[in-house]
């Protein structure tokens, strides 16, 4: 999570610890619809390792996974080795900030209709000050798992489903920034709807943070979200666009939501590490990406966004 984007922060005072057990996810469809395959849900031992290997990989390099280091390069190696394995297209889209050079990771999953993109990204850098476990090697790892679940599961949505891994959030979301200034017009009309996840493991969570993008109006993902925690009695806090890569989206009028687990107790620094991520945090929010995505890429909206 930026430290130049201060709405989180008021998230210090929504957290204390949650145990809950999570059941797949509902979906509801229209009369004389199909119901879409039901979402896959995973367990602690499936998301956790993601985790395990970026520590190892800070522990390797300095303590970090920042920008410009081999700590992040070594990162992006470790996901993009899981997702090529698994299937998917993926590339590495480059920028330069801060006098170094840097890229975020873009992943596509063959098929679905590529006018109508569910697009699911989450942060992978950390600061230099720490490995970033949580913020945010706990929604990178999530996003991860979900992707690899719709490889699994031979999944053929109906909508063309692109996954990334954003570079320099920290510095300001420069990855996630430089990218949606490189699409064009249609390219951004292509997109139908953006989740992203920042701090998706913190400990004394109470709270899951939907984000509202109050500018654009209730997403259909923020929608999904909030059905996906209250069908399982999880109270969930709406928060604004701001504070990780959904704002590079919604400032391009991109319709945007995601979810945080709110600021951990250790923010920025070396204690970052595996110990500040609960297991049965991480492994909930994974489930809540998994069903609403598995959701929402079984449809197109029911109307085009100009």
């Amino acid at each position: 999570m930026s430290s130049r984007r201060p709405l989180l922060l008021a998230a210090r005072i929504l957290g204390v610890f949650l145990v809950l057990s999570v059941a797949p996810a509902a979906t509801a469809t229209a009369a004389g619809h199909p119901r879409p395959p039901a979402a896959p849900t995973v367990s602690e031992g499936e998301v956790m390792p993601h985790l395990r290997a970026l520590q190892e990989i800070a522990d390797r390099n300095g303590g970090n996974r920042a920008h410009g280091t081999q700590g992040y390069a070594d990162s992006v190696a470790y996901v993009r080795h899981a997702l090529d394995r698994a299937g998917f297209r993926t590339e590495l889209r480059p920028f330069s900030y801060g006098g170094a050079a840097g890229y975020s990771l873009i992943a596509d999953w063959p098929g679905g209709d590529p006018d109508h993109v569910l697009f699911t990204g989450a942060h992978l850098d950390s600061v230099k000050e720490g490995p970033g476990i949580n913020d945010n090697g706990s929604g990178a790892a999530a996003v991860l798992t979900t992707a690899l679940r719709v490889a699994d599961a031979g999944l053929k949505p109906t909508r063309h489903l692109r996954f990334a891994w954003w570079g320099a959030e920290e510095e300001g979301l420069v990855g996630s920034a430089d990218y949606v200034r490189s699409l064009s017009a249609d390219d951004r009309k292509a997109i139908d709807v953006y989740l992203n996840l920042d701090q998706a493991g913190s400990k004394n969570t109470r709270q899951w943070l939907v984000v509202h993008d109050t500018e654009h109006g209730e997403s259909e993902a923020q929608q999904a979200f909030e059905a996906w925690f209250a069908a399982r009695g999880i109270a969930t806090f709406d928060i604004g666009v701001g504070g990780s890569d959904h704002e590079s989206f919604g400032n391009a009028g991109i319709p945007s939501s995601g979810f945080s687990t709110g600021i951990s107790d250790c923010l920025h620094e070396a204690c970052d590490n595996l110990a500040n991520v609960d297991p049965q945090t991480e492994t909930t929010s994974t489930n809540a990406l998994l069903g609403v995505v598995w959701q929402l890429a079984a449809t197109a909206p029911a109307t085009a966004r100009h």
